[in-house]
């Protein structure tokens, strides 16, 4: 090639050099990783995420409050025989609506704080009035009468036939102790989420219940000088067992909740009877043997109760709430001081055993606050 044509053709290589550069791009590797945009670390794993995490609500609880409770009765008996068409029984000493305490202390256990165990305590005392009649004839004839039996010194007839006035009195008292053990399905009440407003939780724990009946007859007789003479009839029921139930919170405004507690408990009933004859001073009377005429018996049966406990609860913050409500307990085959009641005092054995098979009601209202902390 001549060199006139060999540096022509050199010319056209060094200008064609890009365009051939132009059409075959370069192809750079992929990168290895993503850096982490603010360079504070490897970013390539979540943090560690808890799919239910653990409450922080207050375990301990506890509260108080009080009550305003009165009872059912059975049939009364006769205290005397009829005079002017007027005749005493113990039913005429009614029951009244005396006040009583409230209280309960627990703690939820657990991560979750679906599970707790409650001690409660309720009573009401002093459930009874008293009724009398006054006869100037000095014709009243006691029920029961005592043939042969004494009363310090001077025969028991004198204080209880031909009687100037008498009077029955009524003073019974009803205790109630439970240790519970408390499994909340859900969340626990006080907290519940607005797309749940329905709590349930089982019960299961040892109750023991008391009820206790004390009728009393003061006969006034118709010689003052020897002061009245008083009969008394104690009989006392403690029912301890294995009890069974359920809480249900319904919270139909955001601080305010509808509760329903029932219960069931089967139980032992020891049950104990005491009847007295004493004078004013507290001197026991004698039978005719010889013995003191103060006799003690004792049965033990099974007996049943039933409870429910309705009322609405205020949260005030997630640690106060005020309650209030309405209770009712029944309670069946006991033994009453009304069945107890004597025909006659004529020796240890005529008051000897106890009638059971009676029922009654416990109920009224109840009010107070509870504090978790």
């Amino acid at each position: 090639m001549p060199r006139s044509h060999s540096r022509w053709f050199t010319a056209l290589l060094v200008c064609c050099a890009p365009l051939a550069a132009a059409q075959e791009p370069l192809v750079e590797p992929p990168p290895m990783y993503i850096a982490e945009p603010f360079d504070t670390g490897f970013a390539g794993m979540p943090l560690p995420v808890s799919i239910g995490q653990e409450p922080t609500w207050p375990r301990w609880f506890a509260g108080a409050g009080g009550l305003v409770m009165t009872r059912t009765l059975p049939a009364g008996v006769p205290t005397m025989r009829p005079v002017g068409g007027v005749q005493l029984t113990t039913a005429d000493a009614s029951a009244t609506w005396p006040g009583g305490f409230d209280a309960h202390v627990g703690r939820w256990l657990g991560a979750r704080q679906q599970h707790a165990v409650e001690l409660v305590y309720w009573g009401v005392y002093g459930i009874g009035s008293s009724a009398s009649f006054i006869d100037p004839a000095d014709t009243i004839d006691v029920i029961p009468q005592a043939p042969g039996a004494m009363i310090g010194g001077t025969p028991a007839a004198e204080f209880l036939a031909d009687a100037r006035g008498q009077q029955i009195a009524r003073s019974d008292l009803v205790n109630n102790v439970e240790v519970n053990w408390v499994y909340a399905l859900g969340d626990r009440p006080e907290f519940l989420p607005r797309q749940g407003p329905f709590s349930l939780m089982w019960l299961a724990g040892f109750r023991f219940f008391q009820v206790n009946d004390v009728l009393t007859l003061t006969s006034l007789p118709g010689d003052a000088a020897l002061g009245p003479a008083d009969l008394s009839v104690a009989t006392n029921n403690n029912l301890y067992g294995g009890q069974v139930g359920a809480k249900l919170d319904w919270r139909f405004l955001p601080s305010v909740r509808l509760n329903v507690v029932p219960k069931f408990l089967l139980a032992g009933n020891a049950i104990t009877d005491t009847t007295t004859l004493t004078d004013a001073s507290g001197t026991t009377a004698t039978f005719a043997s010889g013995a003191p005429l103060r006799v003690h018996s004792q049965l033990g049966v099974f007996s049943w109760l039933g409870s429910v406990d309705t009322g609405l609860a205020w949260d005030v913050t997630d640690h106060w709430s005020l309650s209030l409500g309405y209770r009712v307990v029944g309670v069946g085959n006991i033994a009453q001081a009304d069945g107890q009641w004597p025909i006659v005092l004529a020796s240890p054995a005529s008051l000897d055993g106890i009638a059971a098979g009676s029922s009654t009601i416990v109920h009224g209202g109840f009010a107070g606050f509870e504090a978790r902390y």
